[in-house]
């Protein structure tokens, strides 16, 4: 074990690491915090959101080509209806307040999970980001929205029997690429780097396809206290990791993605 003691957090720590990174191998691709502060959860979720704008803007500094953040899983139906009300609240303040500086950054804005059973006017925010961001070419931030992995495997297998259906199919067969091509992340790359805060040891339903070959990066902090230089630690952890893929060669990683989400 390593007793090191971590530098304390500021720009010196952010300037040190930053120094350590390698830019030419960067990746690709609330709750708690609240309740230990004796604060509404409400309280948590607004500083999340602080976190993740955050995030959001050193990843698109250290461009790295897609980002997704788990923001509302299906199982968080579960929750209060007061809470879920103010998530989807929150969600729709968020949209209004930062999609200018998301457009004004080159970032192109892209949403995966079961958007129709969201409010309509999340829906709405939803397509209007899209809308206006489609053509931007910088990073692609993907926000997990009502989404869980198993459905997504559920729906991608539902959409390929449709097919067979649709076509008359008989000696139908699926493999890796067709299963690719009907998930909801078509066309994104694989992420290398799976960041799960709050030092859980699972990876909660996300991405469970896309993540086979992923590092895996545990963190005790919880998501509104993840910052640009933790972000930056684990950056650096993933550079060092020497990556098989069922092989005997070194290779090194090229995409991220974050479970921040406190479930």
């Amino acid at each position: 074990m390593n007793t090191k003691e971590s530098p304390k957090p500021g720009t010196s720590e952010q300037t040190e690491l930053l120094a350590n990174l390698d830019r030419n191998r960067l990746p690709r691709h609330n709750g708690r915090w609240a309740q230990r502060r004796k604060l509404p959860r409400i309280a948590g979720h607004k500083a999340g959101v602080k976190a993740a704008r955050e995030i959001i803007d050193e990843c698109a500094k250290l461009k790295i080509p897609c980002l997704t953040l788990y923001a509302f899983s299906l199982e968080n139906w579960r929750r209060p209806r007061a809470e879920v009300d103010f998530l989807m609240r929150l969600l729709s303040e968020y949209l209004k307040r930062e999609l200018s500086y998301i457009h004004k950054n080159n970032i192109r804005l892209l949403f995966i999970g079961r958007a129709a059973d969201l409010p309509a006017t999340v829906r709405k925010d939803i397509e209007e980001g899209m809308r206006l961001t489609a053509r931007n070419t910088g990073m692609r931030l993907v926000v997990a929205l009502n989404y869980g992995g198993r459905a997504e495997l559920v729906d991608a297998f539902n959409a390929m029997l449709e097919h067979v259906r649709a076509n008359g199919l008989s000696a139908f067969q699926a493999d890796e690429q067709t299963i690719s091509a009907n998930l909801y992340t078509a066309g994104l790359p694989d992420p290398d780097l799976l960041i799960r805060t709050s030092g859980e040891l699972r990876v909660s339903n996300f991405l469970l396809w896309q993540i086979a070959y992923a590092e895996i990066y545990v963190t005790e902090i919880l998501w509104p206290d993840f910052s640009r230089a933790r972000l930056l630690e684990a950056l650096v952890d993933f550079q060092k990791r020497e990556r098989r893929f069922g092989g005997l060669g070194s290779h090194r990683g090229r995409a991220i993605s974050g479970n921040g989400s406190e479930d």
